[in-house]
């Protein structure tokens, strides 16, 4: 039993500070976002707003509602709102996961959202972390009928003079919004 304390410690006062570095956890750090969802911590606001930029109505009874699209001090955008499903049915989000192959499995979610920029002939995509996930809202139970979820979507900023945006989500229409900040 001693032996293995000793190695025990030996092992742990063997292990690497980064360099005598001390990392800031608190950047990477996940947090609770809309819909239960973990979420990296950065500056986007977490109240949703009242105001509605722009209401998406798709097949099934599925509707987004888009209430901000504020530009941030770190080079991107988020984009809050909610989904409702006003349909009988539940609802798994198909399509709207994205179709990149090289990047991690974000089974229901937002993750093949866009912005578009048409005077700049920019498409901006969802921005990843470092496993690949999106930071966007993730529906891992999808939605119940009659279910309303706040979601998040980042994505790269369009220059500062870009104010106007195409929101895209596959299966959903098109909806033009401003972008404030």
């Amino acid at each position: 039993m001693t032996a293995v304390v000793a190695l025990a410690l030996t092992l742990t006062a063997c292990g690497g500070d980064g360099g005598g570095k001390k990392s800031d956890d608190k950047a990477s750090t996940p947090a609770s976002a809309p819909g239960g969802q973990s979420r990296p911590q950065t500056n986007a606001p977490t109240a949703q707003s009242t105001e509605v930029l722009a209401t998406v109505r798709g097949g099934d009874g599925i509707e987004i509602a888009i209430n901000s699209a504020k530009r941030d001090a770190g080079g991107f955008v988020t984009v809050e709102g909610v989904v409702a499903n006003n349909s009988s049915q539940g609802f798994t989000a198909p399509g709207w996961q994205g179709s990149e192959q090289e990047l991690r499995d974000n089974g229901a979610s937002m993750a093949g959202a866009s912005l578009v920029d048409k005077s700049g002939k920019k498409r901006y995509l969802i921005l990843r972390d470092t496993d690949g996930r999106c930071l966007c809202t993730r529906f891992p139970t999808g939605l119940t009928a009659g279910q309303k979820i706040p979601f998040y979507a980042q994505f790269p900023a369009p220059p500062a003079t870009v104010t106007d945006v195409d929101f895209q989500l596959p299966t959903m229409p098109t909806a033009t919004i401003k972008i404030s900040g």
